[in-house]
């Protein structure tokens, strides 16, 4: 592929740049104690965090079924918008990742599954959202990821070449979406991984910390072959 400069980088949201679990971790386990059921286990519980709101459900209910689920689906989203950024932050070295690609005058967004009025949240509770150039949610379109749709959307949004864009991500649906857009993809390994090897989705690039991704993205003076972005 011809060399061309990056213009955009686009972000999943939660597992990617932002560490989300404890506070949805938190708010399933308030609506446990409100069931009178035990808490869950904070370490079983976290790898899943990226197969939403439903999957964490159903590990905190196993007997109930998809009915319940939905009906426990409403308080459990209250619950979490209440109490949506106490203990989420950005991932280590990610606020430096960002810093950085402003500094290059480049664009940098978020395509989520979440729920655009909880993205949204998160994004302002953690000061974000003006410098996000866009945000694309899991109910902005009529389809979600693995679906390219969504990128492309946000690329259109925007005003950038989906060939001159990178989509970083910590789940093999990113990784699918990406590539499907005309994307590069950069796998993260720090995320909600679900005992799964980022190493198997077919990203460009697979990066283990925040200065590894700024390598990557050419963002930071090389120690390693980095992938040609820029």
């Amino acid at each position: 592929m011809t060399e061309l400069a990056l213009q955009c980088v686009l972000f999943d949201l939660d597992g990617t740049l932002v560490d989300s679990a404890p506070d949805l971790i938190g708010a399933l386990n308030i609506l446990l104690h409100e069931e009178g059921r035990a808490p869950a286990d904070f370490d079983a519980l976290r790898p899943m965090v990226s197969k939403g709101a439903r999957a964490i459900l159903r590990l905190g209910f196993a007997d109930a079924d998809d009915d319940r689920i939905e009906i426990l689906l409403l308080r459990f989203l209250d619950i979490y918008a209440a109490n949506i950024a106490v203990h989420s932050r950005l991932f280590a070295g990610m606020d430096e990742v960002l810093q950085r690609i402003e500094n290059g005058k480049l664009r940098w967004g978020v395509v989520s599954n979440k729920v655009g009025w909880l993205a949204q949240g998160v994004l302002d509770a953690l000061k974000l959202s003006q410098r996000c150039a866009v945000l694309v949610a899991g109910d902005t379109l009529a389809v979600r990821k693995p679906d390219p749709a969504p990128i492309l959307h946000a690329c259109q949004l925007a005003g950038v070449d989906p060939q001159r864009s990178v989509y970083v991500g910590d789940d093999v649906r990113d990784v699918q979406a990406g590539r499907s857009a005309g994307l590069r993809t950069i796998a993260v390994s720090w995320g909600y991984l679900n005992g799964e090897n980022p190493h198997d989705w077919g990203a460009d690039v697979v990066v283990d910390t925040a200065l590894e991704l700024q390598l990557a993205l050419g963002l930071a003076e090389p120690v390693l072959p980095a992938l040609n972005l820029r």
